[in-house]
């Protein structure tokens, strides 16, 4: 069994204990996702199941991702979401329309910055939330995050609601902290959904309970959806042969910088990389693997 599911993560749950679940329906050892989420958020986890993990990199470092947020000021928290601890308060601003456009201005594009403290990054071979417990994090500094969209879509006190496109490594509760001090208050993230991880929608996903009735395979994507967006190359017998022996194969002078190879019936052969007009492949696929 190879593929991948768009599951549409509920609340109070880790993207491992997905896995777990998805291992145990399948009965298929290898299982990863493409990108964790957080348990106090929802929405699409991408999961890859078989050869499909070779394509994980590819869901998870070169996609964007779109989430729904919610932001509370007044309360600033340790985690800079609703479920650390309150550090401090401070009064909740009136935001006029033309603050709220400032909003979408200052976290669209490139920007810096600074990821939460409690979080799964690694810092001397540690997780940030193990040196937080004992006291030993240090201060992080800012790193360059990309926002491609932006847009508030609601205000009602003390709670900002907004949408947001973002590149890989942005962490949305850092944006909701960083709200709450562009405008000398404090915030949290209250409330997280994500709704997009590249070619996988919250409107193709399925919930687990759908798994569990329905059965996995009943689900399961092919596995070049993940690379659906790619330039597609179809190649015939002889192409295929070099492609399979890690031989390289003509391309266009002016091509992008990688394709996917497929064969005449549609099935994924190879991701391939462009250098100096020739298709060079980087993972070929052997659908007779475990």
């Amino acid at each position: 069994m190879h593929g991948f599911l768009c599951i549409d993560k509920p609340l109070g749950i880790t993207s491992h204990d997905v896995v777990a679940q998805i291992r145990r329906l399948s009965r298929v050892k290898r299982v990863g996702h493409a990108g964790t989420l957080d348990p106090a958020a929802s929405g699409v986890l991408v999961i890859a199941i078989g050869l499909a993990t070779r394509l994980i990199e590819y869901v998870q470092d070169d996609t964007v991702k779109r989430y729904d947020a919610s932001v509370t000021f007044g309360v600033a928290t340790d985690s800079d979401d609703a479920t650390g601890n309150s550090i401090r308060t401070a009064p909740i601003p009136s935001l006029t329309l033309a603050q709220i456009t400032d909003i979408e201005k200052t976290f669209c594009g490139d920007i810096m910055q600074v990821p939460p403290q409690v979080s799964a990054l690694h810092v001397n071979g540690e997780r940030m939330y193990d040196l937080v417990r004992r006291g030993d994090a240090p201060e992080l500094p800012p790193r360059p995050v990309h926002i491609y969209e932006f847009t508030v879509t609601s205000w009602q006190t003390p709670e900002l609601q907004f949408n947001v496109t973002c590149g890989k490594g942005t962490y949305i509760r850092s944006i909701a902290r960083d709200i709450g001090e562009m405008y000398a208050s404090a915030a949290h993230l209250h409330a997280l959904r994500r709704t997009q991880v590249g070619t996988f929608t919250i409107q193709n996903s399925v919930t687990l309970a759908q798994l569990q009735t329905d059965g996995v395979a009943h689900h399961l994507q092919p596995t070049q959806t993940a690379v659906a967006d790619w330039l597609k190359i179809t190649v015939n017998d002889e192409e295929r042969a070099r492609i399979m022996r890690g031989m390289p194969i003509p391309a266009a002078s002016e091509s992008p910088k990688r394709a996917v190879a497929l064969s005449n019936t549609g099935q994924l052969i190879a991701i391939l990389e462009y250098n100096e007009a020739q298709w060079h492949p980087r993972k070929v696929f052997q659908w007779g693997e475990a």
